[in-house]
C-alpha cells in the first residue's frame, strides 16, 4: 500500500538532522581511521588516555559506523519507510511504530552517550561537545513530536 499521508515538516527536519549527523560522523570517523594519530583533524594524541585504545582508529571506526552510516540508513528509512525484518526485531516499539522511528531514538541516545564518554575521557568539554549533545537531544525531541510519531505509526495508512 502506498503512503498517502503528507510528510509533516517535523519529519523533514528529523531526516535533515540524521543527515547532518551522518555526514559529519562519516567524515570524522573516516579521518580518524585514515590517520589514527588524530593529526588530520587536529585531535591531540595525548588526550587518548584509554588503555583499550592506543590511538584513534577504533573510536574512528565506531564513529563511522554507529554515528555515521547508521544515521544515514535511518534517514533513508525515514524517507522511504521500507520494511526491514532485522530492524523490526530490534524495535522495542514494534507493535505501534515503524522501526526507523525507534532507531531514530536509539541514535539520539547513542550520540549523547558518545559525547558523555568522550568528555569523560578527555576530562574537558568544548563547543563541539555542546553542539553534538544538543543535536542528540534535538533528534530525540523531534522524533517524539506527535506529528512525527503519528506519521511513523504502523496503523497510519502506510506499508508495513
Amino acid at each position: 500500500m502506498e503512503n498517502t499521508q503528507k510528510k509533516p515538516f517535523a519529519c523533514k527536519l528529523l531526516i535533515g538532522l540524521h543527515g547532518l549527523l551522518g555526514v559529519g560522523a562519516v567524515f570524522g570517523g573516516g579521518a580518524l581511521m585514515l590517520d589514527p594519530t588524530g593529526n588530520l583533524i587536529g585531535m591531540p594524541s595525548d588526550i587518548m588516555k584509554v588503555p583499550l585504545f592506543p590511538n584513534y582508529f577504533i573510536p574512528g571506526l565506531i564513529l563511522l559506523f554507529i554515528l555515521g552510516i547508521c544515521p544515514l540508513l535511518v534517514m533513508l528509512a525515514l524517507i522511504k519507510k521500507w520494511a526491514w525484518p532485522w530492524g523490526e526485531k530490534l524495535n522495542i516499539f514494534r507493535q505501534t511504530q515503524h522501526w526507523a522511528w525507534a532507531f531514530s531514538l536509539y541514535i539520539g541516545f547513542a550520540l549523547i552517550i558518545w559525547i558523555v564518554v568522550e568528555v569523560y575521557i578527555i576530562n574537558g568539554a568544548s563547543f563541539i561537545h555542546l553542539f553534538y549533545t544538543g543535536l542528540g537531544l534535538m533528534i530525540q525531541m523531534v522524533t517524539l513530536l506527535p506529528s512525527v510519531s503519528e506519521y511513523y505509526r504502523k496503523d497510519s495508512h502506510q506499508a508495513a
